[in-house]
C-alpha cells in the first residue's frame, strides 16, 4: 500500500533545483503558509485573513489538523513541539507540550505485570501507554502570549471541518483500509463507529463528518465566552481549563478506568505545558535552534556540529560518500542521544557540553570515512570532552526498521509583519489509539517511548515527559530568521531534517527541490517506539538513491534496506531579509500544501 500514498519524485537534482520536480515553489511578500493538506493550509489562511497574526494561524491549523488528518497519528489531546519568533522582541521561544506520564506510571507497576517494555497497540493493552494531553494548553498558551484573537476564533476552522465534514481525500481513505488500523478496530470497535461509518472506510470525495469532535471545540469556545468578561487571557484559560480540569477530562479518565489505562482527574489539573528558551548551535555561522532533550532535537545540533568539519558540497549531494559521512555522524548523535537524552525536570543532561565543538572534534575522530560502524557506536564524555565514554547493551528487539509511510504532521506559517510560528504535533495513531466515546479522538501513547531500566536517562517516572521524536527548527543568518523546517516520520525526523539543511545550505538548494531531493535514514540505534527495534548497520533509502549509490555503500559495510520514503510531508520555508521574499516547498510524498502571496 505504500507505493500508493508516498508519490515519490525520481532523483535528478542541480544546485538550484530541477526540472523534473513535482511542485512548483509557492512564494510571496506577505504571508505564507505550509501543512499536511490543503485543508489545513487553508485553515491558517482563512485566522490570517481574519486579523490573526502567525500563532494565531499556526494553531488554527494544528487544531483543523487533528480533524481532518487523524490518520497523520495525530489527534486533538496529544502533543506537540513548536517555535515561535515574535518579530517585535526578535526573540525566539520554544513551545514544549509534549504530555507526561500518569502519576500511576511506574516501573514497579509495569514490572508487577510482567513488562519489559510499555505495550502500545494494536491489542488491549494499549492504554497502558497512555500520557497526559500536551497540545491543548500548549495552543491555550501560545495564543494567550503570542496570538491576538479569541480561542473561539482560532478554533472555528476546525469546527467548521468538524461540525460540516470534509471531502475524504485519498491518502486518508487508503490509511483507514490498512489492516493495521482494521486489526485495533477488533480490540477497540467504537473507533470503527467513527472512522468507518456505514461498516467502510470514507472514498474519496465523500463528505466526512464529525459531530462528536465539533462538540468538544464548542465546549472550549463557549466556556472561553462566558468567561471574557474577565478579560482575553482569562477566557483563553476558562477555554482551556473546559478541557483539563471539566466534563471532557471526567470523561477521558472514565474511559481511561473503563479500559486499564492509568489517567486520572488529578493528573489532568496538574498538567502544564511550557514555553522555554530554545537550544542553539552554528554551522557554519549560520544559527540553527530546536528544543531541550525532552526531544530528540539536539541530535540534529550534535551531528551539524560533527560534519562543521568536512566539506560536504566538494563530495557532491546524495553520492555515495556524502550519504556515507551524514550517516555516520547520525549514528554519532544518536548513540548519545541514548545515553543523556531525557526531560531534563528529572535528569541531569550536559546540554552544553554535548553541544560543545571541542566535544564535537573529538568525535569526529570515531568517523572512519571508508567503512560504516556495524553497530551502535560507543557514547561520548561530553564534560571530559573525551570522543569515548562507555558502550550501551541494547536489548532493543532486532529486526528490519524504518520507512514508515504513516505518522505525525507539521505546519509553519510566517505573517506579513515577520511572526512565524512552526509546529509538529502528533501522538494519537490510529493503529495504537482507542477512540474516546462521545469525543471522536484518540489518546496520545507515548509513555511508549519509556524505558522500564531505572537507569536510563528516559527511565519512566510518574510526571516526567517521554523523549519524543518530534522536532522543528529554525535557522537565522545575521540574527535573522532565514529558514524553517520540519518532517514527520519518527526517528527519521532529526535525520531528515538534517538533509532538508543542508541541501539549501550545502547545495543551494531551493525550498521545494530540497524537500523533494530523495532521502535516507539510518536504524543502527534503538528506536524510540515500542518494541524498541533495532537494526545495526541499516541504512534506509528511498527510491531516488541509485542503484550505484547503494552498492558502493553497500561496500562500506552498510546493510541497505529499500524504504518508499524516509520522512515524510518535509516543509522548508526560506526567508530573503533584503528582499521580503517569503518561499516554500511542500512535499509531494504527502498532500502537503504551501499557499502565500
Amino acid at each position: 500500500m505504500a507505493e500508493d500514498i508516498t508519490g515519490m519524485a525520481d532523483a535528478g537534482f542541480s544546485a538550484r533545483g530541477s526540472d523534473r520536480l513535482t511542485r512548483p515553489v509557492v512564494s510571496g511578500f506577505h504571508v505564507l503558509a505550509t501543512a499536511g493538506t490543503p485543508l489545513t493550509t487553508a485553515a491558517a489562511i482563512q485566522v490570517l485573513n481574519r486579523g490573526g497574526n502567525a500563532v494565531d494561524a499556526g494553531v488554527a491549523a494544528a487544531v483543523a489538523a487533528a480533524v481532518v488528518e487523524p490518520t497523520a497519528s495525530y489527534s486533538l489531546p496529544t502533543e506537540v513541539v513548536g517555535l515561535i519568533y515574535e518579530a517585535k522582541s526578535r526573540q525566539v521561544i520554544a513551545l514544549n507540550g509534549q504530555g507526561c506520564a500518569p502519576g500511576k506510571a511506574t516501573i514497579e507497576f509495569f514490572r508487577s505485570r510482567g513488562k519489559q517494555l510499555i505495550p502500545v497497540g494494536p491489542g488491549p493493552d494499549a492504554p497502558l501507554s497512555f500520557t497526559l494531553p500536551g497540545t491543548i494548553d500548549a495552543w491555550a498558551i501560545a495564543v494567550e502570549h503570542y496570538g491576538r484573537l479569541s480561542l473561539a476564533e482560532v478554533l472555528q476552522p476546525a469546527i467548521d471541518y468538524a461540525e460540516h465534514g470534509f471531502p475524504m481525500y485519498r491518502y486518508m481513505s487508503l490509511l483507514l483500509k490498512s489492516p493495521e488500523i482494521s486489526r485495533q478496530f477488533e480490540f477497540f470497535p467504537q473507533g470503527a463507529t467513527y472512522f468507518r461509518p456505514h461498516g467502510r472506510a470514507p472514498e474519496p470525495g465523500e463528505r466526512f463528518i464529525q459531530k462528536d469532535l465539533a462538540d468538544v471545540l464548542k465546549a472550549m469556545a463557549r466556556a472561553e465566552e462566558q468567561s471574557r468578561g474577565g478579560g482575553r487571557a482569562a477566557g483563553l484559560r476558562a477555554g482551556r481549563d473546559a478541557f483539563y480540569t471539566g466534563d471532557i477530562a471526567r470523561k477521558i479518565v472514565r474511559f481511561s478506568d473503563q479500559v486499564g489505562g492509568l489517567l486520572t482527574l488529578e493528573d489532568f489539573a496538574h498538567y502544564r505545558s511550557a514555553l522555554e528558551a530554545p537550544v542553539k548551535t552554528t554551522y557554519h555561522g549560520i544559527d540553527v535552534y530546536g528544543h531541550h532533550t525532552w526531544s530528540q532535537s539536539a541530535a540534529l545540533l550534535q551531528a551539524l556540529n560533527i560534519l562543521e568539519g568536512f566539506d560536504l558540497k566538494s563530495l557532491g549531494h546524495n553520492s555515495p560518500a556524502y550519504i556515507h559521512v551524514i550517516t555516520e555522524a547520525l549514528k554519532l548523535a544518536m548513540a548519545d542521544r541514548e545515553r543523556y537524552y531525557g526531560d531534563p525536570d528529572f535528569v541531569q543532561v550536559p546540554l552544553d557540553a554535548l553541544l560543545s565543538k571541542d566535544y564535537a572534534a573529538a568525535r569526529r575522530t570515531l568517523l572512519d570515512r571508508n567503512k560504516a560502524a556495524p553497530e551502535m557506536p560507543p557514547y561520548g564524555d561530553p564534560v571530559a570532552g573525551r570522543a569515548v565514554g562507555g558502550t550501551m547493551e541494547v536489548n532493543g528487539f532486532r529486526a528490519v526498521a524504518g520507512g514508515g509511510a504513516d505518522g505525525t504532521t507539521h505546519l509553519e506559517v510566517v505573517d506579513a509583519e515577520g511572526n512565524i510560528f512552526i509546529a509538529t504535533p502528533s501522538g494519537g495513531r490510529l493503529n495504537g489509539g482507542c477512540v474516546v466515546p462521545g469525543m471522536g479522538f484518540t489518546l496520545s501513547h507515548r509513555s511508549e517511548i519509556f524505558y522500564l531500566d531505572p537507569a536510563h536517562a528516559n527511565a519512566l517516572q510518574p510526571g516526567k515527559r517521554p523523549r519524543t521524536t518530534l522536532v522543528c527548527y529554525f535557522a537565522f543568518k545575521d540574527g535573522k530568521p532565514w529558514l524553517a523546517f520540519g518532517c514527520p516520520g519518527g526517528d527519521n525526523q532529526a535525520q531528515a531534517d538534517l538533509q532538508l539543511f543542508l541541501n539549501v545550505v550545502e547545495f543551494g538548494m531551493d525550498p521545494q527541490a530540497a524537500v523533494e531531493a530523495p532521502r535516507f535514514s539510518s536504524s543502527s540505534f534503538p528506536g524510540s517506539f515500542y518494541p524498541h527495534a533495532y537494526a545495526p548497520g541499516q541504512l534506509n533509502v528511498e527510491p531516488g538513491i541509485p542503484s550505484q549509490a547503494r552498492e558502493a555503500l553497500t561496500l562500506k559495510g552498510h546493510r541497505i534496506n529499500p524504504v518508499p520514503n524516509a520522512g515524510i510531508g518535509a516543509i522548508v520555508t526560506r526567508l530573503d531579509a533584503e528582499t521580503g521574499l517569503r518561499s516554500a516547498g511542500a512535499d509531494p510524498r504527502r498532500p502537503t500544501y504551501a499557499f502565500g502571496w
